[in-house]
């Protein structure tokens, strides 16, 4: 097959598609990544044919906006930023799609693979890489600003769904998605992540149904394949550096705002007087340097990136944003995590690891040293989370190869 794989976002929501790519390429088919400029190197150097969309400065421009970790102003920057990328991404799939052979696999956000699967007749697999995308009015997602306890009546549940729609979401994505549809000669929509997100031939949910169970009002073409766990080892492996601090003490605890993240100072100025009020080493990771504070104490390090499959077993517990592949790798590795949501699924992750009882999470106005800490150390000192841990970790040993199960389901959407 002809396989046009289209994603929008940081490193975090890459990499499954990254993984997803490799699969399908081991397999025999022939595979193209349409992403952001910026990944370039990257996607290049694990061997995969490469379309990049826009320029790298593009990404930048969104990701050193502060506006884009706003709970609610953030949402919105990113609707603004869809003009120019739905054109340049439907563009690439006119040029690179072969009549009866293509499928399209895309993210959530990767509305011109949705568009053209309506102008071009060709079949696509939505992907969504956590659960707080489908909504359900019986395990309802955690949303900022949208509280829906379980005890919440279902039809009001509805109508909060409902008046999302109408005041918030559609207005903010249906004005660039129904301007380039009309560009197309094509009607308007609506209920853009009620329903339309959704490929009507099949969607995939990331993730294993022990972490989020499919709800009975969830799309009829969904189906769970699990986590994916891809993050570039193969072709980023763990630094000396950061081999050598491992060895030369205690296991950490490590502290990541994300790949996107570059407007980190306070997390990582946090991190750093936590683990001195602990007596703690620390690895901090951020590919943004700037964010790091000066003159860093003995026994904190900083590194650009290591794989966390790679740290996390040499770790004492990880300190995250809440993005759905950190969560996942913490879980696979058996360590308690701590995180700050900030937007986004990152409320609906931190809900279901502290459910699990493989961590807690601080708001980000709570995220303060002694605040870190005391959590932290409620976190390494509990017998329950780490027998939660252990337990959990133990699942990804039983299930399924989530790559595996991910490409039988696209092959049967083929042609």
């Amino acid at each position: 097959m002809n396989i046009l794989i289209t994603t929008l976002g940081s490193h975090g929501d890459l990499h499954p598609f990254l993984g997803i790519a490799a699969a399908l390429q081991a397999c025999g088919h022939l595979v193209k990544v349409l992403a952001s400029a910026y990944y370039d190197s990257l996607v290049r150097a694990m061997g995969l044919d490469f379309v990049p969309l826009g320029t790298a400065e593009d990404f930048l421009s969104v990701a050193r906006d502060p506006d884009v970790w706003h709970p609610q102003r953030g949402i919105g920057l990113i609707a603004q930023s869809l003009g120019k990328s739905m054109q340049r991404g439907y563009k690439a799939i006119l040029e690179h799609a072969v009549p009866g052979k293509t499928v399209l696999v895309y993210s959530t956000l990767a509305f011109e693979a949705r568009v053209a699967q309506e102008t071009l007749g060709l079949p696509g697999v939505t992907v969504h890489l956590s659960p707080s995308i489908f909504r359900s009015v019986y395990d309802s997602p955690k949303i900022t600003g949208m509280p829906m306890p379980a005890w919440l009546p279902k039809r009001v549940k509805e109508g909060m769904f409902e008046l999302a729609d109408r005041l918030i979401i559609d207005p903010l994505f249906g004005k660039p998605i129904n301007a380039f549809r009309a560009s197309l000669a094509l009607l308007p929509v609506h209920g853009i992540l009620a329903d339309w997100c959704h490929s009507p031939q099949r969607v995939i949910g990331l993730f294993p149904a022990w972490y989020a169970a499919p709800q009975p009002d969830w799309p009829h073409q969904a189906v769970v394949t699990g986590f994916p766990l891809f993050d570039e080892k193969e072709v980023t492996p763990i630094p000396e550096n950061v081999k050598a601090f491992l060895d030369a003490g205690s296991p950490p605890i490590v502290f990541t705002p994300g790949s996107a993240m570059v407007h980190g100072h306070d997390f990582f100025a946090a991190a750093v007087r936590a683990c001195q009020i602990m007596g703690r080493r620390a690895l901090l990771l951020t590919r943004h340097a700037e964010q790091i504070p000066a003159n860093l104490p003995e026994g904190i390090f900083h590194a650009p990136y290591a794989p966390f499959s790679q740290v996390l077993p040499r770790s004492a517990a990880v300190v995250h944003h809440g993005g759905i592949g950190s969560t996942a790798q913490a879980m696979a590795c058996g360590v308690p995590q701590l995180l700050m949501p900030m937007g986004f699924d990152q409320p609906d992750n931190a809900a279901r690891i502290k459910a699990l009882g493989v961590g807690d999470y601080l708001q980000r106005h709570q995220f303060e040293p002694d605040a870190v800490a005391a959590k932290l150390r409620g976190l390494l000192q509990s017998a329950k989370t780490t027998k939660a841990c252990r337990t959990v970790a133990g699942r990804f040993k039983t299930e399924p190869n989530a790559l595996a199960e991910t490409v039988r389901v696209i092959e049967e959407t083929a042609p």
